[in-house]
């Protein structure tokens, strides 16, 4: 029988010299990570593990933490990968939550970990009976074991910021209608290399960049994380890089990134948090590329896409990929008129299988309809471009009028001196909420409080206006870029109360 998922991505390059992995120390064939991946698959077996079971991995990116996720497809067990940064509080409540039959950490957190589950292993060769070690005395045949559509292939847990975390489930055509309709729409062959400085915990990094390379026999330039000198580095040897909107500021802030060092690229993606529309400009500026803005998030694998061939609108995130459906809904789920601000909601192949074992939150966010609710506030354009606003929780409800962060963030974008900025709402003794911006000046710019706001007296309602602008030097981000609110919420949450 087949294997849904190994047989798409993986069985036609078994055997295969071609290049799979450019990496500091050396090149990786299919071929040769196919074997080492039979091997791993070969020592879960010898630990135990069924189908069906979960294997967790916190570990650092490399191209053994790879072969584990292909080890897993063709032996039908679980991915569970976790993110680098988790506590170990968190670990416990992942590993308590999942029930991993097996877990892979990095050498170092061996020790403080080795009780975790029935197996604790790490991903490090270093001759300690090790995982590596343990696959290295096995065969490198191994017939993957046969797999519905449906099986579940990942749970990804989300990042718990609205309370208990929670595992979404990716089942093996979750996955792969994905890929397939992002390699169709962005145009990969066997002819691009792929620049791959993303994590491998996250939805981006794993099932949208690694998943298109190997779905369309491309190879990848693999780096541990991203440094702008080593991807300027890279570039001539590359035609395709997927990054988050920090990449792309931190490469415009690197002498000789240009459009000579881009002149081998084709494709330039951005996705996991916003891209200022002001990057957007100056990348153009520099290079002679627009880039590629798209929408996803953890239960949905991809959701839109910019166009490869057509408009790519600075501020949105394009529109429907094949096979998925998009609507903006108000809040009984109702669909909207295009321009309104409502709630985003999905349907398609793309969409998860529900949160682990917790059958009453995935009632309440996945509809019988088959959509999910994504709390994604957002309106559609006439050309059925879609802009997102924001998160639902983000909203802000001042004096009973609706206040959208993202709108006020863009007014103070524009303003001379202003690098970025974050918008809350805190609680307000009067008016429920009250607007407070975090602001970050350009290199360079001196800026007050006072000219922020008078700057922006004609720029939005009253209504609208942030009551208190705080300076700061950075706004705090998670790894994949996106800007912690919900931190910068719990930091100011006292600031109207404490006013006579």
């Amino acid at each position: 029988m087949a294997n849904h998922l190994y047989d798409a991505l993986f069985l036609p390059h078994e055997g295969s010299d071609r290049l799979l992995l450019d990496l500091p120390s050396g090149q990786v064939t299919y071929g040769d990570f196919l074997k080492t991946s039979a091997r791993y698959a070969n020592a879960m077996a010898a630990l135990g593990v069924k189908p069906g079971d979960r294997v967790a991995m916190q570990v650092s990116k490399s191209p053994e933490a790879l072969a584990v996720y292909a080890a897993c497809v063709r032996s039908r067990a679980v991915l569970l990968p976790l993110n680098t940064a988790y506590t170990a509080g968190e670990l416990d409540y992942f590993i308590g939550d999942a029930e991993p039959a097996l877990v892979l950490v990095d050498p170092k957190d061996l020790a403080s970990l080795a009780d975790a589950a029935p197996s604790v292993l790490s991903l490090g060769a270093d001759g300690s009976g090790s995982f590596p070690d343990l696959a290295a005395t096995q065969s490198d045949g191994h017939s993957p074991v046969a797999a519905k559509p449906d099986d579940l292939a990942a749970i990804l847990y989300t990042s718990g910021t609205t309370g208990r975390s929670k595992g979404a489930m990716l089942s093996h055509d979750n996955l792969l209608s994905n890929t397939q309709a992002l390699c169709d729409l962005w145009q990969f062959t066997s002819d691009d290399v792929l620049i791959h400085a993303l994590p491998i915990f996250h939805t981006h990094g794993l099932f949208v960049a690694v998943n298109c390379a190997l779905l369309s026999n491309s190879s990848m330039i693999f780096m541990a994380k991203f440094d702008a000198e080593a991807v300027l580095a890279a570039l001539p040897r590359a035609t395709a890089m997927m990054g988050v909107p920090t990449f792309y500021t931190r490469l415009l802030d690197t002498p000789g990134f240009d459009r000579p060092a881009c002149a081998g690229m084709r494709l330039f993606v951005s996705g996991s948090a916003p891209l200022l529309a002001e990057t957007h400009i100056q990348f153009e500026d520099r290079t002679g590329h627009r880039i590629l803005e798209r929408y996803g998030m953890t239960e949905t694998n991809m959701n839109t896409s910019n166009p490869y061939d057509g408009d790519r609108i600075a501020g949105t995130v394009g529109l429907p990929l094949p096979g998925v459906e998009v609507q903006v809904c108000d809040d009984q789920g109702q669909p909207i008129a295009t321009g309104e601000t409502g709630i985003v909601e999905v349907r398609g192949p793309n969409v998860f299988q529900g949160y682990w074992r917790m059958p009453e939150k995935t009632a309440d966010e996945l509809r019988p309809s088959g959509f999910f609710i994504t709390g994604d506030l957002g309106r559609f354009d006439d050309n059925r471009y879609l802009t997102i606003v924001g998160r639902q929780k983000d909203l802000i409800i001042g004096g009973g009028f609706n206040i959208y962060p993202k709108e006020v963030e863009e007014a103070l974008d524009d303003l001379d001196g202003v690098l970025e900025s974050a918008v809350i709402g805190v609680p307000h003794k009067d008016l429920g909420e009250g607007v407070v911006a975090i602001v970050v000046a350009e290199p360079g710019q001196t800026l007050s409080p006072e000219s922020l706001k008078d700057a922006l007296v004609d720029k939005l309602a009253r209504f609208k206006q942030p009551r208190l602008i705080v300076l700061v030097d950075e706004l705090p981000r998670n790894t994949m870029g996106k800007v912690q609110k919900a931190a910068l919420r719990e930091t100011y949450k006292d600031t109207f109360l404490k006013i006579k």
